[in-house]
């Protein structure tokens, strides 16, 4: 059975306009605001909540609301999406915070209700209900659901026999003693450090107060989470594990925490260890912002391919950006199982020919029909990674089909490029392997130009298979058939 999930902490109505600025105001030296469409969401421990709850997670909430409109929107929200509230007792405002966006540019955020009355004890059911969980999750906001006594005292008590982690907040009381897994940001972390320092400086300076931090908190781990640069887990260890992110998207980063320290929560739960816990937390975290945050929260889920710099929606983004300036837009494809010093020069070559990269990918079932059963070596998903660290690609998009012409019909690349072992003739003339260009005519219609980047002899995907055939050591079966 799919664990039971408990988050604690500080809810938040989020409240996100949508306008426009193109105007400055007459009367002071600020923009002008144009008011289009709102959208409201769950905020703080109530995201964190609905995230694991849109990730097929059985949750409950435990925090503070208020009897006022935004706190009846709220609870509307979390019922939409299945979680369950466990109501602490509260007189005061739902805090709410507003975010004023043109495009993507946050122009203003308005908090209201920032202060806020006592939070007061928990009735017992939500206590049994605390110590039933299977996992807890603490998502401290700073707004007193946290510093309550028998609330505190409860978690400690349950950290003793299964996992509870503790997103901390500045301005509060910190975490309770005997958390398995504290997820702090860098201006969450005891001060130490004035963070001027270049990165590879600054990023033992963080693994050092990590470290300081996990035994001030006495945990059992902390997670640091990075941005863009991944997380970092202290964990005892003479030396710290880092993980970076799968890929790197450009999207709202709002909410990343959230979805970072409930991903890790859930992997806890079901018996993972810290590192492979963060490392899971590193992917949920990186996949959520790419998918555009927490502005789009709904839009992520399981189901949902790895965006960012991989799948057509991301490589439109990428080549929007180029043309918007001015730049040419460069796309080659192949199924890149076994990714070798070939292939590297002819992404190289074709990067070098404009000002972005587009690599269309096989799939999994494309390069089956094209190579023949116990290809690929590599899965698709493992490939499009590979292919998306290097820095001269900008986007993979994988294609289901026999040759990519469908993606290219929707990025319509000014240069598509082969290596060498292609040629440019009619559909039905050979290259060595006995294959051809069919996308050729399509990139012509619309402007586009085909050309060939020099063949690296020597380096194929099918060469270096039967050399590791020819010498991988026999079987002890077959070894004792050939001794005399």
């Amino acid at each position: 059975m799919t664990p039971q999930l408990l988050v604690v902490g500080d809810s938040l109505l989020d409240l996100d306009v949508a306008g426009s600025v193109d105007r400055i105001s007459p009367d002071a030296p600020v923009p002008v605001f144009e008011e289009g469409d709102a959208t409201a969401r769950p905020g703080g421990a109530a995201l964190a909540a609905t995230l694991l709850a849109l990730h097929g997670h059985r949750v409950r909430l435990l925090t503070a609301i208020g009897a006022d409109e935004a706190g009846q929107r709220l609870r509307g929200l979390l019922n939409e999406h299945g979680v369950e509230v466990l109501a602490l007792p509260y007189r005061g405002h739902t805090p709410e915070k507003i975010r004023l966006l043109s495009g993507r540019q946050v122009v203003l955020r308005l908090d209201r209700s920032a202060v806020t009355e006592p939070v007061g004890e928990p009735a017992e059911t939500a206590l049994v209900a605390l110590a039933q969980a299977d996992g807890v999750l603490v998502a401290d906001y700073g707004r007193g659901v946290t510093s309550v006594n028998e609330l505190r005292r409860v978690l400690a008590t349950v950290a003793g026999s299964r996992p509870v982690v503790w997103d901390p907040h500045p301005r509060s009381c910190g975490p309770v003693h005997g958390m398995r897994l504290i997820t702090p940001n860098e201006h969450e972390l005891p001060a130490d450090d004035d963070g001027t320092a270049p990165y590879a400086d600054r990023l033992g300076a963080l693994a050092r107060r990590a470290a300081t931090a996990r035994l001030l908190w006495r945990a059992g781990g902390v997670a640091l989470t990075l941005g863009a640069q991944g997380a970092l887990l202290a964990d005892g260890s003479p030396v710290p594990l880092v993980v970076a992110p799968p890929l790197v998207g450009e999207g709202d980063t709002c909410g990343a925490g959230d979805r970072f320290a409930g991903a890790a929560t859930a992997a806890l739960a079901e018996g993972a260890l810290a590192s492979e816990a963060v490392q899971l937390a590193v992917t949920a975290a990186a996949r959520f912002v790419a998918c555009g945050g927490a502005s789009h929260y709904r839009q992520d889920s399981p189901a949902t391919p790895a965006p960012g710099a991989f799948g057509l929606a991301a490589a439109r983004e990428v080549v929007a950006r180029t043309r918007a300036a001015g730049g040419r837009v460069v796309a080659t494809g192949g199924c890149f199982d076994l990714l070798h010093a070939g292939h590297v020069a002819t992404l190289r070559a074709a990067r070098e020919l404009g000002d972005c990269l587009v690599v269309c990918v096989n799939s999994d079932r494309s390069v089956r029909g094209l190579k023949g059963a116990g290809r690929p070596l590599v899965g698709q998903d493992d490939r499009a990674q590979t292919l998306a660290a290097l820095g001269c690609v900008d986007a993979v998009v994988v294609f289901d089909d026999a040759t990519p012409l469908g993606v290219l019909e929707h990025l319509r690349p000014d240069v598509w490029v082969k290596g060498g072992d292609y040629n440019l003739q009619e559909p039905g003339a050979a290259r060595p392997s006995g294959g051809v260009m069919p996308e050729a005519d399509r990139v012509r219609d619309w402007g586009g130009q085909c050309v060939l980047v020099p063949y690296v002899a020597g380096h194929s995907t099918t060469a270096l298979i039967h050399s590791a055939r020819r010498t991988a050591p026999a079987a002890p079966e077959e070894a004792r058939r050939s001794t005399p």
